[in-house]
């Protein structure tokens, strides 16, 4: 755990970047919008606080940190054309306007270029922030079209472990409906409407549950924007931690939902291949 004694009067941001030089000020940012900062043991989430003399900060335990490039990223796969990773919750797959570095895409090209100082690396596919589970990145132009040219066309099985909330009134099904996304708040809904929506198939099955939540291991056939959150949210079933389509608690610290497998025919050869992930070992301390 970070912490420091402030050495002089200011607001609470300029504190926290004054004295924690290894972080980027959006990593920072984070820290304060999901609690993280307490100051003199007391939460603190406002950038203009204002913090004295002799105030202890310290930042909580949290998923948020500065990897170590080449040990912390965990490699799945890596030949001359990709490299397959298994994308720890938390971490953008690729930049956005808010946040440019701390990505697994920045990750993995780094570690590329220490390498190789002329490496370079394409996105393939992508996972949600909060999702963790298997990201495949080409590692030159040619081999990120001929995967992306027929994605949807190879991929057999993309398998995920998700933990929801209650339990599933079918312990076995398939879940279909139209998606549209709003492009004012970027949240995705179910529609009636098939012109307007998209479809999207969802199999699933009930592999543990308690009285609070269910293990479910999943299959998706369509590969809509947040098609399984949206879609177990309609059920009366939400993702533990999804806090965007409704979740009110957080007992993990993350999004309960990984992908452990993807299977799919590899566009160079014809053949099959896989990769796969064990399921996070936190999904256990809800389903016991």
């Amino acid at each position: 755990m970070e912490q420091f004694i402030v050495k002089k009067e200011d607001i609470l941001i300029n504190s926290l970047r004054e004295n924690l030089t290894k972080y980027s000020k959006n990593n920072i940012k984070t820290f304060l919008s999901k609690e993280m900062v307490v100051v003199n043991n007391s939460v603190q989430t406002r950038y203009d606080y204002l913090v004295k003399k002799g105030d202890k900060i310290s930042i909580r335990e949290t998923k948020i940190r500065v990897p170590k490039l080449r040990k912390d990223i965990n490699i799945l796969y890596e030949d001359d054309d990709i490299i397959v990773i298994n994308k720890p919750a938390g971490l953008l797959t690729i930049a956005t306007t808010k946040e440019k570095e701390y990505t697994l895409y920045h990750f993995v090209m780094e570690y590329l270029k220490s390498k190789n100082k002329n490496n370079k690396v394409f996105v393939i596919h992508r996972l949600d922030r909060e999702t963790s589970g298997i990201v495949m990145f080409a590692k030159n132009i040619s081999s990120k079209n001929l995967f992306q040219k027929s994605w949807n066309d190879n991929i057999i099985n993309r398998c995920y472990y998700a933990v929801v909330e209650g339990s599933m009134k079918q312990k076995e099904g398939i879940l279909k409906s139209y998606l549209v996304e709003n492009d004012k708040s970027y949240m995705v809904y179910s529609t009636p409407n098939k012109k307007e929506g998209k479809l999207a198939v969802t199999l699933y099955r009930v592999v543990k549950e308690n009285k609070g939540y269910s293990l479910l291991d999943i299959n998706i056939k369509t590969g809509r924007k947040n098609q399984i959150r949206v879609q177990l949210k309609d059920n009366g079933n939400i993702i533990v931690g999804d806090k965007k389509y409704g979740s009110e608690s957080n007992p993990l610290n993350r999004m309960a939902l990984h992908q452990y497998k993807l299977e799919l025919i590899d566009p160079r050869n014809k053949k099959i291949i896989k990769f796969k992930t064990e399921m996070p070992t936190v999904f256990n301390k809800l389903i016991k």
